[in-house]
């Protein structure tokens, strides 16, 4: 099923940098990785990234996504507070789970200002300790009326750009270089789309040891550019 223009411009902004909801401020592992010596020009960036998108989203963020939107579309409250206690706990390091919390909570922000009547909202607001940012991301989705598909392109594409961006600050990188890497993560999201739209729950998981030892490590990281 083809998008409604509505429906499309609605992810477009959805997936747009300019979303106040702050994941342009944040590297996800990738600038300790630098400081470590295992990120340093733009082949390892971009292997980085595709092992990230792989290991990382391909099989946490974008299930639940799938999830999680089809729980909102039915107001499944039970279900979709189930999908946020998984978020939580399996976020492995304090600086991605504040992460998760904090997009989650200015995208609530943002829902409330575009659909008050919602009501939704409000099962959206009293999820404990907070929202998360795929739950959040979920109800944005189920009320743009894309299909699941298209949603979680849209979600994939946000993080590549996000992340793009920060190789070639960190790196540093030029925006051609930039571009080839967000090229890579583009052609690689739809067979990671596909396979998290048939992913049950049993298959979902956040196992990404590297990743959350270099979240940690960022935490206390003597010079940052971005958020911990």
């Amino acid at each position: 099923m083809n998008a409604t223009p509505r429906s499309l411009l609605q992810l477009l902004w959805l997936a747009s940098p300019a979303l106040p909801v702050g994941g342009f401020s944040y590297s996800e592992g990738l600038e300790a990785a630098i400081e470590a010596g295992a990120v340093k020009d733009e082949a390892s960036a971009q292997t980085w990234l595709l092992d990230q998108l792989q290991l990382g989203l391909g099989r946490s963020e974008l299930p639940l996504l799938a999830q999680a939107a089809a729980a909102w579309a039915a107001h499944d409250a039970a279900r979709v507070i189930a999908l946020n206690e998984w978020t939580l706990a399996t976020r492995e390091a304090s600086e991605l789970r504040r992460q998760a919390e904090q997009m989650g909570r200015s995208m609530l922000e943002w829902l409330r200002q575009r659909a008050p009547d919602d009501p939704r909202i409000a099962t959206l607001a009293q999820l404990a300790s907070a929202p998360t940012w795929p739950i959040a991301f979920g109800l944005a989705a189920a009320q743009s009326g894309a299909a699941p598909r298209d949603a979680l392109l849209a979600f994939g594409f946000g993080w590549a750009e996000n992340m793009a961006q920060a190789a070639l600050k960190l790196v540093p990188l030029g925006q051609s270089a930039g571009q080839r890497i967000l090229g890579a993560l583009a052609a690689a999201l739809p067979p990671m789309v596909e396979a998290a739209l048939a992913m049950p729950d049993d298959a979902r998981q956040a196992f990404s040891p590297m990743l959350a030892i270099l979240s940690a490590q960022h935490e206390t990281q003597y010079s940052r550019l971005f958020r911990s």
